[in-house]
């Protein structure tokens, strides 16, 4: 009887799951066919990755540092496994489906949960979970492959919707949700949106506080306030590992401070404010949100009935129909624009009218906050404010992505007025007056770009301003574009009028609450779907075996692979400091990675990048073979980096290039320098075939004792892993052995038969030694004490947590029974 009870509750659960299951294959239907999703950034973390993973598969541990890119640098944002963390086990459950599949659909289920803690009718949460999943962000990111990122959005709502409901309706109960599933988001490994979800906690806080202070509740507010830090910290132990180490790699990235100072101002803090806004959407590009397609869409070609193709085939320049695009805002590029849906932005200006309490003011708060600030560069008084003063906001990119705190709280307000429509907790007059101004701001919006689109700009790019282009292909621009403004708005007028109608027959008792619920769930449907399918469609999905084919080696890759040396490669065929291919197969001194070390991206600007352009511009010469030696000496910094392979075709062998350091070498003069500056400028200038650039607070850890390079002095390399490095020397005297491996002192340890010795920062990057007579053996082992130490913790918060849940299911079962 028990079970037969526990599966009548549970069976509109199930329904709501299995349906968010068909809509996922159904958008995704071509891996049913075996296919797979090919993206750009998936490639880009699975090259990226290559040598960590290799060495996990062979030896069954965590390497914890790659030398595959940048000249190396910790894995700790490219590929680590944190088994402290139990949950890992739980995650991995919910992920059965895998991309593309799982990440939309634990999109819906995260927030279907959550509107049942909000104590919306399973009915109308369903509805609400399709609506939120569909958000335009959400697929074009699975496209992009920005898969960390997609789970960690997953689990945002219920975060979310578990301190709502610690704060309204059961504190321990929501306590134990919300260790859950902010432990699930942390485990993502996305800083930037478990940031996002904070910052959206804090306005539920602020407003609850007021709301505290109103009604007389305010030692309630804080009991349960202080009892959420419980959960918070227990979330945070039992991630301990992932967040101590990016914590700590973090200081030495380009999210941390510089040790340069420039015209005398204080070191940097962050990232650099321009690149950081690089990314900020236009003020008026905001009525995306409304109509998909008011800026042009993505950064894709027009098709061959546009005007633009027809006007460029006319005028006999067909080779240009890539080169212009039908977006055509401030962006630098796109691959679409943040939709939340007609739908959703009218319910959403009525919920406004409607709902009553502080969840309407929380929600309509972060969401004009997290559009101002996705403004970014175009709303510098606001931006600058949270930039300097607020803390941690400096460390990430791309503004624009903070939207998603109002691609969550706008269908949550949407579907918060629906319930109380259904639940008729509004007069019919209030609902009426809502549907008017609802309608009236939303629908007398997409009336006006469709009646009179040129208020909309334009409708020609930055980059195309300027009276460059001619007449004829301005005129065919702005014709394409209109017209996508104008199809766009026209379909959000409709949507809008459906929706409307829909409540008004409701209110007037013309359709009953579950057919209102159901035909709202399919507007939502036909609303978002063939939006969506604009950015990500079955074309995006490619056959197995030709994504193997794309992963297989160059013939210039083959001629190095014989080489079964320790050294760094430069491929000048694509663009070094941008692209990950290199390091599927080889140690780059380039890559690909949002959070490289910082003074290695200095070495790239200031070293690297210019003697690349001059051997690049030497190369495109008519002959420039005869020069390529004396060219190649002069490369100080990648000499330095043991670049011994340089790909300038792949599908020819490569240069070798004899002045590559090694792996390891004796200096034969000290250049000692005051700061950071001058290191990096003498580095660049000076002979380091020759000699050691080394800051002057290493000066006590090298020995008066060291003497000159004599015959038969030599170092080399026995073994190599990433993690643990091998040499061995043999030395008449003391000297100061430089080796082309990349500085970090957060883990990195050195030993001299077994003794260690301080590592010494030479050349602005690399690591150095003082090795004495005789012969040694020197090992450098990478065994960061914050992964290890943070393992122990994230085990035992974990033993702690699942102590906690089984203590309060036998509560409740004791409980029932008594």
């Amino acid at each position: 009887m028990q079970l037969k009870i526990f599966f009548k509750k549970a069976l509109p659960h199930i329904i709501a799951l299995a349906l968010f299951t068909i809509i996922a294959l159904i958008y995704f239907y071509p891996v049913l066919e075996g296919k797979v999703l090919y993206t750009n950034d998936g490639t880009v973390a699975y090259n990226s990755a290559s040598e960590i993973r290799n060495f996990r598969e062979k030896y069954g541990e965590e390497p914890l540092w790659t030398n595959a890119m940048f000249g190396g640098m910790p894995a700790f944002l490219i590929s680590v496994k944190y088994y402290g963390n139990l949950l890992i086990h739980i995650d991995h459950l919910l992920k059965i489906m895998k991309l593309p599949l799982a990440p939309l659909f634990l999109t819906m289920a995260g927030f279907y949960l959550m509107l049942l803690l909000f104590k919306v009718d399973y009915r109308l949460a369903i509805a609400g979970a399709i609506a939120y999943g569909l958000s335009s962000y959400f697929i074009i990111i699975i496209g992009a492959g920005h898969n960390t990122k997609a789970f960690a959005i997953a689990y945002m709502a219920p975060v979310i919707g578990s301190v709502w409901y610690s704060y309204r309706k059961n504190i321990i109960k929501g306590s134990l949700l919300l260790a859950f599933f902010l432990s699930l988001q942390l485990l993502s490994n996305h800083p930037q949106i478990v940031y996002y979800t904070f910052f959206s906690v804090l306005i539920l806080i602020l407003t609850e506080l007021v709301f505290s202070l109103k009604t007389d509740t305010l030692m309630p507010f804080i009991k349960k306030s202080l009892i959420l830090i419980i959960p918070v910290l227990l979330a945070a132990g039992m991630n301990f590992s992932s967040l101590y180490t990016t914590y700590e790699y973090g200081k030495y990235s380009i999210r941390g401070k510089s040790d340069l100072i420039t015209h005398g101002s204080k070191p940097a803090k962050g990232l650099n404010k321009e690149y950081a806004t690089q990314w900020s959407y236009g003020i008026d590009e905001t009525f995306t949100l409304l109509i998909p397609e008011f800026k042009g869409g993505a950064n894709r070609p027009f098709d061959e009935k546009s005007e633009t193709v027809k006007m460029l085939k006319l005028n006999k320049a067909s080779q240009y129909v890539s080169s212009f695009h039908r977006y055509w805002g401030t962006q630098p590029w796109t691959d679409g624009p943040v939709y939340v849906g007609a739908i959703v932005v009218f319910l959403f200006v009525m919920g406004l009218v409607l709902v009553k309490g502080p969840v309407k003011w929380w929600l309509a708060i972060a969401t004009l906050t997290s559009v101002m600030l996705a403004w970014g560069k175009n709303f510098m008084p606001l931006t600058d404010l949270f930039f300097n003063y607020f803390p941690g906001y400096n460390k990430f990119r791309a503004v624009t992505m903070i939207l998603v705190i109002a691609e969550f709280c706008m269908p949550l307000l949407a579907i918060i007025a629906l319930r109380d429509i259904f639940e008729e907790k509004v007069t019919r007059k209030e609902i009426i007056k809502a549907v008017k101004i609802g309608a009236g701001i939303t629908g007398g919006i997409a009336l006006l770009f469709l009646l009179i689109p040129g208020i909309a700009g334009s409708f020609i790019s930055p980059s195309e301003q300027g009276g460059q282009l001619p007449l004829w292909l301005t005129g065919a621009l702005k014709k394409d574009r209109i017209q996508l403004l104008r199809t766009d708005a026209f379909r959000t007028l409709i949507f809008i009028i459906l929706s409307a109608a829909v409540i008004i027959a409701f209110v007037n008792k013309k359709i009953k609450k579950e057919y209102s619920v159901a035909v709202i769930t399919v507007l939502f449907i036909f609303d978002m779907f063939p939006v969506n399918k604009r950015y990500l469609n079955n074309s995006r999905f490619v056959a197995r075996s030709s994504v193997q084919k794309m992963a297989l080696p160059s013939q210039a890759d083959l001629s190095i692979m014989k080489d079964t040396t320790v050294f760094r490669v430069l491929n000048l065929t694509v663009s070094p400091f941008n692209d990950a291919s290199t390091s599927r197969f080889h140690k780059s001194i380039g890559g690909y990675h949002g959070a490289k070390l910082k003074r290695y991206n200095e070495l790239i600007d200031s070293v690297l990048y210019p003697e690349i352009l001059r051997f690049t511009n030497l190369m495109q010469q008519s002959n420039p073979y005869p020069f390529i030696d004396s060219a190649m000496m002069k490369l100080n910094g990648i000499n330095m980096l043991n670049t011994k392979y340089i790909i300038v075709n792949p599908d020819m062998p490569p240069l070798s290039n004899p002045y590559a350091r090694g792996n390891a070498w004796f200096a034969e003069k000290i250049i000692f320098v005051q700061n950071a500056n001058e290191e990096l400028s003498a580095t660049g200038k000076s002979d380091i075939i020759k000699n050691a650039v080394i800051d002057d607070r290493f000066r006590e850890f090298i020995s008066s004792s060291l003497s000159e390079i004599t015959e038969g002095d030599t170092i080399y390399m026995k073994s190599y892993k990433p993690n643990e490095l091998v040499y061995f020397s043999i030395t008449s005297g003391d000297r100061l052995a430089v080796f082309s491996e990349i500085y970090y002192p957060a883990g990195w340890k050195a030993y001299i038969d077994g003794n260690e010795v301080p590592i010494i920062k030479a050349n602005y990057v690399l690591r150095a030694l003082v090795i004495p007579a005789g012969n040694h053996e020197i090992k450098f082992i990478f065994r960061p004490s914050s992964y290890y130490t943070g393992e122990k913790i994230s085990l035992a918060s974990s033993v702690v947590f699942i102590l906690l849940i089984a203590g309060f299911l036998v509560y409740s079962v004791w409980k029932k029974s008594s």
